[in-house]
């Protein structure tokens, strides 16, 4: 490239083309569109526009004329300095870089770094030195310091002496020109030297003192667009801020709705007694209570800081907590979403389930039809034979009594020396047999009651008992009844090592087990009439037994504890369902004659249905008595289950279990019976339904047992 300068003033004529001598032809450096003339001095060809420059090239510094000869363009240098160091004259081929002035990030994610003149890439130089190398080069290459990199090309420049003495001259605020004085005198051409006269006294123009044609035009033209009301006074500027109004647009019944859906931020919760000063003792944390409480997640704890108690209103310190407590809330005033529960409108009547009318669902029991008088204490038990005639029952005053259903009548005394807890009629029809449980003690009951054939044949099957060889070590004691105690009814004793309090015969009426009043693995046994052999069935307690149920039909076992049902497979001899009554505590069990379904009494004065077939949860709980519930019961042909309780009613509910397992039990309460005094807080003891008809006896702390039907 040529630096463009003034054209040199010349002194002599041009020489000639003809006096060019061949031998004084110079070769053409390379890349130069045009041939060189070399001349003997620098004189330019005449009759041409010459531009003159320099240029630094392989042959040193050149001097060169560009111009017109005839119909050629020539070049034609002078050398004027000896030849350039070979690292600073530029390579044969052009490499400039022609991308502009752009970014060179741009190229960052390519292997090349633009483009030379004809227009092909330039590629970036391979640069993989790592630490050690690039410090061995600093080390090594006595340069390194004035070498930097050219972002254009990518390539290392070694920069010369003048452009080091440059970048020093720049670094301490100084010009770049060497030569350039910046505090040389300066010439004040019109102070430095008074004058009498101005340095120009050109008179002035005629127009500058003669009104403008032009003004009175632009002026009249005003006048007039103010006349017309064109042009108005501009109105006062306005400094109030205005702020850009997001709802301008909006219809402003779409507001009045917005400020009516307004939603009011909820109010924080009310300090409670845990933040008082001096909080009651029960407030207070203690030692392992804050150890626990550290240890735990902040968004667990219950309360997100620890009571204190102080002497004085005076001695609380300040609150640490109160800026981020203050922060969470503005967090929850602005972030949290706020929502409206829309009120639903539903009727109560909605609510109510849609039951059956109880007289839809006859026949129940729903008079008082006979009293049963003769105890002179607790009724506490109740049982009737298969074929409903007879009843028995047992009390506090030391015997049990026999009745007949249909009359009233006491059939037989049987005084036994203590309290009765129990009494459970044998289920099978084809024997006369009743389960007594009195003390530590069951006793095995002939009544000797309706057919003669039937409990002649009860006596004999008992009498046909043949011992074995062996003694086997049992857990109680089968002792055959004296005469005496023959003559009153009783064959067999079974004694315990503790209070018998229930006793329930299985359906075929060989086996009935016991329920103890003992806290170890003793507190159920089963007995086998046939051949008077008793059995431990539990190895360990799992709980204070209540009361004990076989299943109706199948091999199961129920055992109700205080809060539990469990259900075990004798067959199997493993536990199948272990039920929650969410109750405290079970008093009393009855099971649906399809067994499916049972029934638990508790003393908190709750009911709870279960079906087996569902959950081990109850189906549903009924709170219809006010007070401890004593005894439940099921009628084994009709829908009914009972309920009696201390507060001297019976409930009778009608209980619908269909064969459809996709439909739920229909429970609906129909009739409370009343009847009983309440004696010693305690009302109904127990209650029964007839086998056959739908009756329900029931017997109270009044010493009386009622007939409803």
């Amino acid at each position: 490239s040529l630096l463009q300068a003034e054209p040199p003033q010349l002194s002599q004529p041009p020489l000639p083309a003809e006096g060019l001598q061949p031998s004084q032809h110079l070769r053409d450096p390379p890349g130069l569109p045009h041939p060189i003339v070399p001349l003997s001095r620098p004189v330019p060809p005449p009759g041409a526009a010459w531009q003159w420059g320099s240029a630094a090239h392989s042959w040193g510094l050149l001097r060169c004329w560009v111009g017109k000869w005839g119909d050629r363009r020539v070049h034609q240098f002078e050398k004027m300095s000896p030849a350039l160091p070979s690292h600073l004259v530029p390579p044969l081929q052009d490499i400039r870089n022609t991308v502009g002035n752009i970014p060179m990030e741009w190229y960052q994610d390519f292997p090349h770094i633009g483009y030379n003149l004809d227009g092909k890439k330039i590629y970036k130089p391979i640069r993989n030195k790592d630490e050690l190398d690039m410090f061995l080069e600093k080390m090594e290459n006595p340069d390194y310091w004035r070498t930097v990199q050219d972002k254009m090309t990518g390539a290392d420049i070694k920069l010369t002496d003048e452009q080091v003495d440059l970048v020093h001259r720049l670094q301490r605020g100084q010009f770049g020109d060497v030569h350039f004085d910046p505090y040389e005198p300066a010439v004040d051409f019109f102070t430095h030297e008074v004058m009498i006269h101005p340095v120009t006294n050109r008179p002035a123009d005629k127009r500058s003192f003669i009104p403008s044609l032009i003004e009175k035009e632009k002026v009249s033209k005003l006048v007039h667009a103010i006349k017309m009301g064109w042009i108005k006074p501009r109105k006062p500027k306005d400094d109030t801020p205005t702020y850009y109004d997001l709802w301008a647009h909006e219809d402003p019944n779409s507001i009045l709705g917005r400020h009516k859906m307004h939603v009011p931020a909820p109010k924080m919760k009310l300090p409670g007694h845990e933040e008082s000063y001096n909080p009651p003792p029960e407030y207070l944390l203690s030692e392992e209570e804050k150890l626990a409480w550290e240890q735990q997640e902040p968004a667990e704890r219950k309360l997100n800081f620890v009571p204190q108690q102080f002497r004085c209103l005076r001695a609380v310190p300040a609150y640490s907590r109160f800026i981020h407590e203050r922060f969470e809330r503005c967090l929850d005033l602005y972030l949290c979403p706020r929502q409206r529960k829309m009120r639903v409108n539903v009727d109560p009547e909605d609510l109510i389930p849609k039951l059956p009318k109880p007289r839809d669902l006859q026949p129940f029991p729903t008079t008082q039809a006979l009293v049963y008088r003769g105890h002179t204490s607790l009724v506490r038990c109740l049982s009737i034979s298969p074929s409903g005639q007879w009843l028995v029952s047992g009390s506090d005053d030391c015997t049990v009594r026999f009745w007949e259903v249909c009359t009233a009548r006491c059939m037989k005394t049987l005084p036994v020396g203590g309290v009765v807890k129990s009494v459970a009629w044998n289920p099978n029809p084809t024997i006369c047999l009743v389960a007594i449980c009195v003390e530590q003690s069951v006793l095995l009951v002939n009544p000797c009651l309706g057919d003669k054939l039937l409990y002649g044949a009860t006596d004999q099957v008992l009498e046909s008992y043949v011992p074995p060889e062996e003694e086997r070590v049992q857990p109680v004691q089968w002792v055959t009844a004296t005469p005496e105690e023959h003559s009153k009814g009783i064959r067999l004793v079974v004694q315990h090592s503790k209070a018998v309090k229930q006793v329930t015969w299985h359906g075929k009426g060989d086996y009935f087990a016991s329920v103890v009043a003992d806290n170890s693995n003793m507190q159920v046994l089963i007995h086998q009439t046939s051949k008077r052999w008793s059995q431990n069935p539990f190895r360990k307690s799992k709980g204070l037994v209540q009361c004990v149920l076989f299943h109706p039909i199948r091999p199961y076992f129920f055992v109700a504890t205080q809060r539990y049902v469990r259900v075990y497979n004798l067959l199997k001899q493993e536990l199948t369902k272990k039920l929650m009554s969410n109750c405290k505590w079970v008093s009393s069990m009855a099971i649906h004659p399809g067994g499916d379904n049972i029934i638990c009494g508790s003393y908190d004065s709750k009911l709870a249905w279960f079906d087996l077939d569902l959950s081990t949860r109850p189906y549903q709980l009924l709170r219809h008595h006010k007070k401890a519930l004593r005894s439940v019961a099921f009628h084994k042909h009709y829908p009914l289950f009972a309920s009696g309780s201390d507060d001297g009613t019976v409930i009778v509910c009608h209980g619908m279990v269909y064969n459809d397992l996709l439909q739920n039990p229909l429970l609906v309460p129909v009739k409370v019976l009343k009847g009983h005094a309440i004696t010693l807080d305690l009302g109904v003891l127990d209650v029964l339904f007839h086998p056959t008809q739908p009756w329900v006896f029931s017997s109270g702390a009044d010493g009386t047992i009622r007939l409803y039907t």
